[in-house]
């Protein structure tokens, strides 16, 4: 077997015997879809969508100075986290380019859960290792040790509590505890990536066949549906979550992202990239380079990552990703646009879609918000 072959989640066979689409992502063979994407995406937006992230990766960090470790190599206040919460924070270069967004989870005062990008898992994990020479703490790869797999949406609740006797009336959005889901152990996250309410479960990939044919059983009175990686891109897209190699790379800092809110300068001690990102700070604050916006299509032409948006006959800037939105009915997009053209509603933006100039729409991120 070369070692170019796709990796297989612990769900590979369960995927294909339900008539999954599968595609290379990041290295794994994962389901595009099942049946319809805009049927996917619209059971995540009105009932339950039920995923297999198991690709992600997880990196463990321990030790008396796991916080003190993970202050310095990242660009968030790690050590205020309280155990059972989570936190959304960035890893960057020491010029200030994102190598990742993450969340890391506080697991009990002297260990920590990094989550990271598939895509990036191993240049996470290789920025950690050497980052924490020096700290009494250690990093462990435990993308081996865990299966991941979220259900999504507003009926996600009622399913899980129909399986579960954890708290989850008192889990709050972005924190985890300890329980055990179908008679499975699972650390219970309550996370996720499509802008609906939502749970995250990691648990031994062993258990990964039987808690997937729970929740299965458990949702399908409410419409619960498998689905795959595609409707979870139009779903972040609509909600505004940002994908690391489309609105983030290492060729932007976080505030060139309009992310400046996670690099915490305020936290005790040195941290990697602090010095270009005070820089960087500085110039986002005098004098914004381009701003990510929301585009919506007059047309009905989608846009791609890449593409030219234009105004006036010049270009003002560049999609980073677009797809028709099942929740609008239109092409939307997100794009990094002039500052000078960024404000919503501004007049005469266009997208160059094959030589044409397509009219869109700027307008304030996230295109969607659920109802609390």
């Amino acid at each position: 077997m070369s070692s170019n072959a796709p990796r297989h989640t612990a769900l590979d066979a369960l995927h294909r015997s339900l008539g999954a689409t599968m595609t290379d992502f990041a290295g794994w063979d994962m389901p595009l879809r099942y049946g319809s994407e805009r049927d996917e995406h619209l059971a995540v937006r009105t009932k339950a969508g039920l995923f297999d992230l198991s690709h992600m990766g997880e990196i463990t960090v321990t030790g008396p100075q796991a916080a003190e470790l993970l202050n310095h190599a990242l660009v968030g206040n790690i050590a205020s986290v309280g155990v059972g919460r989570a936190r959304y924070t960035m890893i960057c270069q020491a010029d200030g380019g994102i190598l990742d967004d993450l969340i890391v989870y506080r697991l009990a005062d002297t260990e920590y859960m990094v989550v990271a990008n598939a895509s990036n898992a191993q240049v996470v994990l290789d920025a950690l290792v050497e980052r924490a020479a020096g700290f009494d703490a250690s990093v462990r790869d435990d993308r081996d040790a865990y299966a991941l797999i979220a259900v999504q949406g507003p009926e996600s609740p009622g399913i899980l509590t129909s399986l579960t006797d954890a708290d989850l009336d008192g889990l709050k959005y972005y924190a985890g505890l300890p329980g055990t889901v179908a008679g499975v152990p699972a650390l219970i996250a309550r996370t996720g990536y499509t802008g609906e309410d939502g749970f995250e479960l990691f648990v031994s990939p062993s258990d990964a066949e039987k808690l997937w044919q729970a929740l299965t059983d458990a949702g399908a009175p409410v419409g619960l549906v498998p689905c795959g990686l595609s409707c979870r891109d139009t779903l972040r897209l609509e909600a505004g979550m940002p994908l690391y190699g489309h609105e983030l790379t290492t060729s932007l800092t976080p505030f060139d992202a309009g992310l400046g809110r996670v690099v915490k300068f305020e936290k005790e001690g040195d941290f990697v990239g602090r010095t270009a990102l005070e820089a960087a700070a500085e110039r986002a604050a005098e004098n914004p380079p381009r701003v990510l916006v929301g585009l919506i299509a007059e047309g009905r032409r989608v846009p791609r990552a890449g593409y030219q948006v234009v105004a006036e006959g010049k270009v003002i800037g560049e999609i980073t990703s677009g797809a028709p939105s099942p929740t609008l009915g239109k092409p939307i997009a997100m794009a990094y646009v002039d500052a000078a053209h960024a404000a919503p509603g501004t007049a005469g933006v266009g997208v160059d879609i094959r030589g044409s100039h397509e009219p869109y729409e700027v307008v304030a991120l996230p295109f969607y918000k659920r109802q609390k």
